[in-house]
């Protein structure tokens, strides 16, 4: 049997039942059994996160140790990274930037969604975790507000030379049209994960199923897609900080040795972290502004703009990685929400800042000194910043494979992976592992 969005053979339903969006609670089961994280600490309202939960396994390994394994050939994707403890000074900077941006980010969520229901009156909305997630979130909550729509909101994982996780969106499509699909990010750097979500679209199609892959953000700095709510760098503050203020959800995981072929990708849920999460109060501060920047929204949508995509900050990487004698361009990474990962995630080599938005990067310089990271100044600069991560600590080959492509004449191709349909036509095996739901 198909599902509403579904039709050819490779996406039959595997003869699992699977429970409805109001089953998958903190600890509910996907498909192949396993428990997911549910909806994070977020209201079960809020978000769906289709990640099956890997909070027993030990995956957080030194960022030096994991960059020296990314240069022999391990992927990212197959553990995580420390979680970063933020300092006092940090987070009094995050609560700063909290309290000045909130209307900024009220206002980009208000103008991606209506152009979101613009096209797509009754969207899915499908966040691509974790940055996309609180998006998400927010964007669901305007419709909801503006609208009285009481929309569907599934997390899913989407990971660079990987792909798409298209187990969840098979779970997804089960319920609901393909047409109906939109996914949600919460800002562009320099484009990569866009094309990712094309090759994933690609492959759907050729199996008869019709995904819109355009991606809609909150901020697009790199003009790299059709539907945002600005096109400025600036600061959207849960890029802040890691899963304190995305639901207490690690970033995602798929790494074969946990993870069988009919399962979602994996996630850690930090409970352990509750004392510091800041996931609920940082959307309920945005929503909180809906009604005072409902004006500006309606304004910026009366002020004609040209959406078609230049993909501009690709080509200004291009040109300051030659600049500053970095032959891969995936370890430069633009815009506030990337610099930012940077300095949490990697190892970091230098932060180079555009002079006249200094005012604005206060976390950055505070993550920078608390690093010993060099900052370096460019008036030419089309991002409020950009971090460069450590030549020789690791190797971005993604972005290697997408930086030395072309699928048109502005469009980096999306990276090489191994085909995702076949995750789909595995789906009538059994799981590869049979773990017990983790206890609350």
């Amino acid at each position: 049997m198909t599902g509403p969005g579904l039709t050819g053979a490779d996406l039959t339903a595997p003869g699992l039942t699977a429970p409805g969006r109001a089953g998958l609670g903190r600890a509910g089961l996907g498909w192949s059994g396993r428990a997911t994280v549910g909806s994070g600490s977020y209201r079960a309202d809020d978000v769906t996160f289709l990640l099956t939960d890997l909070s027993d396994v030990a995956l957080e390994r030194p960022t030096e140790d994991r960059e020296e394994d990314f240069a022999r050939g391990r992927h990212y994707s197959e553990d995580l990274p420390v979680e970063y403890a933020p300092t006092e000074a940090y987070l009094r900077l995050f609560e700063a930037s909290l309290a000045g941006a909130a209307s900024r980010v009220a206002t980009a969520v208000g103008v991606m969604t209506e152009r979101v229901l613009a096209y797509q009156p009754e969207p899915v909305i499908v966040s691509l975790a974790r940055a996309g997630t609180p998006a998400g979130i927010l964007a669901r909550r305007w419709a909801a507000a503006r609208h009285g729509l009481d929309l569907p909101h599934y997390a899913v994982s989407i990971i660079r030379d990987r792909g798409l996780d298209l187990v969840a969106m098979r779970w997804i499509l089960e319920r609901h049209p393909a047409e109906r699909v939109v996914f949600v990010d919460g800002w562009t750097g320099k484009g990569v994960i866009t094309g990712v979500l094309a090759a994933a679209a690609d492959e759907l199609r050729s199996a008869g199923v019709h995904v819109d892959p355009t991606l809609a953000v909150l901020a697009d700095p790199g003009h790299c897609t059709t539907v945002f709510g600005t096109r400025a760098d600036f600061l959207i503050p849960h890029s802040c900080l890691n899963s304190t203020v995305s639901g207490l959800v690690s970033r995602t995981v798929l790494n074969p040795e946990l993870l069988g072929p009919g399962d979602f990708h994996g996630a850690k849920y930090y409970r352990e972290l509750a004392g510091q999460d800041y996931s609920r109060r940082y959307v309920d501060t945005v929503a909180q502004a809906f009604p005072a920047v409902a004006d500006a929204v309606t304004a910026e949508l009366a002020t004609p703009v040209d959406a078609t995509p230049t993909w501009s900050g690709w080509q200004a990487v291009e040109r300051l990685a030659a600049s500053v004698g970095v032959g891969n361009v995936g370890l430069v990474k633009p815009g506030v929400g990337e610099t930012t990962r940077v300095l949490l995630r990697r190892v970091p080599w230098k932060v180079v800042i555009a002079p006249d938005r200094r005012d604005e990067l206060a976390h950055i310089l505070a993550l920078c000194a608390d690093k010993g990271v060099a900052v370096e100044e460019r008036d030419d600069l089309p991002y409020a910043c950009v971090g460069i991560i450590r030549p020789g600590a690791g190797a971005d080959r993604a972005a290697v494979s997408a930086s030395t492509a072309t699928a048109g004449p502005n469009r980096p191709a999306a990276p090489n992976r191994p085909a995702a349909l076949d995750r789909l036509a595995a789906l009538d095996r059994p799981a590869a592992l049979d773990r017990p739901a983790v206890p609350e």
